[in-house]
């Protein structure tokens, strides 16, 4: 494991278990997935909580998730009217959990290329960090059935975050992550901006500059098999922008600092 950070926590408790943690899973249009995933994290993590935020479906995957074993214990819903974005259903489902005092909150993609099983392996890291980050890109992580063009992509991607944002996390744009309660009060996850791809980017980056013990630990990533990817050139393109505008603001001062610096 890959640690960033050294400012000690405050931690909820002294150790985590599965049913004091929930995993929240974005959905639009996974019918074809849900079930699969349930089964899995259910095996690999008995008493996890599931909340499944789904941004009205038309292939009807929140009745899906209402018919799952465990809906209404272990398996939650909570349903919006449209779809609004990655970020935006994020933040949605962190707050539900947090007004629900979940002592740790964690993410992942309904497509299944997040292995389920390794959900105790981020529940357990969280022993020694705030953050813990499924990774693709450290010893013994990695991705299955992507083309050449993808990987090439995502290693770029990954380059250009760690340099411009001066990040040690290795996968910077992971989207399976635990977190603390107390690190995502810490990093006013509901106060985020973004609503796409960057959401990861920003929480990742949020958490290194309040100085969170970040911790990664190896997955390998699959490619989805079933449905279709969510990723566009306009999710692309607004991390990249957003990436820089953080990087700006952290070196230029906002005028107002200045003009008062000059005053006094």
């Amino acid at each position: 494991m890959l640690r960033s950070g050294r400012r000690p926590s405050v931690v909820d408790v002294t150790s985590i278990d599965a049913g004091s943690a929930v995993v929240v899973v974005p959905t639009y249009d996974e019918a074809g997935n849900v079930p699969e995933l349930l089964s899995r994290v259910q095996q690999a993590a008995p008493g996890l909580h599931v909340l499944v935020v789904d941004d009205g479906s038309p292939d009807g995957t929140a009745d899906v998730v209402r018919r799952a074993p465990g809906f209404g214990r272990t398996v939650w819903l909570l349903e919006r009217d449209a779809k609004s974005g990655l970020g935006a259903a994020y933040r949605a489902g962190f707050d539900w959990a947090l007004a629900r005092g979940y002592a740790a909150v964690g993410q992942m993609d309904a497509d299944l290329s997040h292995p389920p099983e390794r959900l105790p392996a981020l529940l357990a890291a969280l022993a020694d960090g705030d953050v813990v980050v499924g990774s693709r890109y450290v010893a013994g992580g990695g991705v299955v059935a992507w083309p050449r063009s993808r990987r090439l992509i995502s290693s770029a991607g990954n380059a250009y975050v760690r340099f411009v944002l001066r990040l040690p996390v290795r996968d910077t744009t992971a989207g399976f992550k635990m977190f603390r309660r107390s690190a995502l009060l810490d990093i006013d996850v509901l106060g985020s901006a973004s609503n796409g791809y960057s959401f990861q980017i920003e929480n990742t980056w949020r958490a290194v500059r309040a100085r969170l013990r970040v911790v990664e630990v190896p997955i390998t990533f699959t490619d989805r098999s079933v449905g279709t990817s969510k990723m566009s050139q306009q999710i692309v393109a607004e991390a990249l922008w957003r990436v820089l505008t953080w990087r700006v603001r952290e070196l230029v001062p906002p005028r107002r600092t200045v003009a008062r610096a000059r005053q006094a």
